[in-house]
């Protein structure tokens, strides 16, 4: 053990046996447990995607109703995830800032035996294949931290950013597709990829032909739309609220479709998706109209809190208006409980047509809008001065979320926690800049909804999951390790 004086040049010069205020910092390797321990947990975070896959495609056999599509397509996204979190752990978190999650529970720090920093990505991933390992060390944190080790700072040059945001893009297009096929394979019946083929390529009217088009390729359609829309107004709202929490339920838009379908199912008896479709557009609509009319009273403008507040008086009266409906008549009860729940299932074609011209509207009308979304972000104040007209573009940005909430709310009832997290995870990605955060949020929100569509369809076979439950199943969790990680900084 050696000692680091703590206070000034005076203290240094004292002898070992004179220092004060000192703090003893270990020197030489690790003991071996610590390492070894470290180990196992990087092993076992590789190991258990890994394990539950196989234990998925294990009961997915052919005699429990299995199907080779599902088997592949379920050991495959295992494989990735597995990958992904190696790749990530040992190679970006070891390489960059010298601690995988093993090391930083246990207190340990790799580093360049000859520089004392940090070893890179690359040279991390090669060290896992006993490559260039001589020329790296592991030692403890309060040792390389005394001696000066710095993690490497994320590089925020522009050509950085643009790197990062095409290979997000071009992972995400990967994931789309992917997710896209699944949707088509996966299901009640098990399919085979030659039956799959020949329904997409050369249909000839069989059960499994029938199944996939008329089945899982308008509900797969309908999800990734809905999923699109969902993701680019969450970016939206909290974009023009302000509020890292802030999704549809902020402003009211779900109470509002709620209270209007209750009404539908109570005063004209409407039981199906096709039939209360447009009272749920409807009603979003008003909600919007009131919400963002109350806001701007007083000062005449809508500010970020009176949008929240506003949001949350009209979401709060909506539901208890809807309660009352609901405990008065058992039709209204039953048929909202199916609504409510949230689910891309039993919708046909006509649902997707109906909604489809104003999702792409409200697509249109998101992406204008961005620029004058970026300068907002820099303050009312600072936007005032550019020359942005604030009432207009806040105007804009309200009639696009409504359309794309609305539009998917009554197609397919209220998700919840896309419009919540995933703008927070393309952020992460891309930055403040709306230009690049808008697509991207809605690219992965379809991504997300069909994965929970799909896993929706296998973890309580032969029923079946509504995606509107799977979502708060893994979204909530997810939710939360999130704020803790990012700290949700205000937008």
């Amino acid at each position: 053990m050696t000692a680091t004086p703590l206070s000034g040049s005076h203290v240094a010069r004292r002898t070992r046996g004179e220092q004060y205020g000192t703090e003893d910092v270990p020197t030489g390797p690790p003991p071996w447990s610590s390492r070894i321990a470290a180990a196992a947990v990087d092993t076992l975070i590789v190991l258990i995607p890994l394990l539950v896959g196989w234990s998925i495609v294990g009961a997915l056999r052919d005699d429990n109703g299995g199907g080779q599509a599902d088997r592949f397509v379920f050991g495959t996204i295992a494989v990735c995830i597995a990958t992904a979190l190696f790749v990530w752990n040992r190679g970006y978190r070891d390489g960059n800032e010298g601690q995988s999650t093993g090391r930083r529970w246990l207190g340990l720090t790799l580093r360049d035996s000859a520089t004392k920093g940090p070893i890179g990505a690359r040279r991390a991933l090669r060290r896992q294949f006993g490559m260039g390992a001589a020329s790296s060390e592991v030692v403890r944190e309060r040792t390389a931290s005394n001696q000066g080790f710095e993690p490497i700072p994320t590089d925020g040059s522009v050509a950085a950013v643009r790197r990062r945001r095409m290979l997000g893009l071009a992972v995400l297009v990967v994931a789309l597709v992917a997710g896209i096929l699944a949707s088509i394979a996966i299901g009640a019946r098990p399919l085979t990829f030659a039956e799959i083929a020949h329904a997409l390529i050369d249909s000839t009217g069989t059960d499994t032909d029938i199944i996939v088009r008329t089945l899982r390729m308008p509900r797969t359609v309908l999800a990734l739309v809905v999923g699109t829309a969902l993701g680019i107004a969450g970016a939206l709202i909290q974009g023009h609220t302000r509020n890292p929490l802030a999704d549809a339920s902020l402003l009211g838009l779900n109470s509002g479709a709620a209270f209007f379908v209750v009404m539908a199912i109570y005063l004209f008896r409407f039981t199906s998706p096709s039939q209360y479709l447009w009272f749920a557009f409807a009603g979003s609509a008003v909600a919007s109209i009131v919400v963002f009319g109350l806001s701007s009273i007083g000062s005449g403008r809508s500010s970020p809190i009176n949008l929240a507040l506003a949001g949350a008086g009209v979401a709060f009266f909506l539901s208890a208006m809807t309660n009352a409906v609901v405990l008065l008549d058992q039709t209204s009860l039953d048929g909202y409980r199916f609504w409510v729940v949230g689910s891309v299932a039993g919708r046909g074609l006509d649902v997707l047509w109906q909604v489809l011209p104003f999702l792409v509207v409200g697509v249109l009308i998101a992406l204008a809008s961005t620029p004058g979304l970026n300068v907002i972000s820099l303050g009312e104040d600072v936007a005032r001065s550019l020359g942005t007209n604030i009432a207009v573009t806040r105007t804009v940005g309200i009639l696009a979320i409504t359309l794309l909430t609305g539009a998917a709310t009554a197609a397919c009832g209220p998700i919840a926690f896309i419009g919540l997290v995933v703008p927070h995870v393309a952020r992460a990605v891309t930055g403040p800049d709306y230009r690049w955060l808008v697509p991207y949020a809605g690219l992965m929100g379809g991504v997300m909804l069909l994965v929970a569509d799909v896993i929706g369809r296998v973890v309580v076979r032969p029923g079946e999951l509504q995606v509107g439950i799977v979502l708060a199943l893994f979204g909530a969790p997810f939710f939360i390790a999130l704020v803790r990680r990012r700290k949700l900084v205000g937008l």
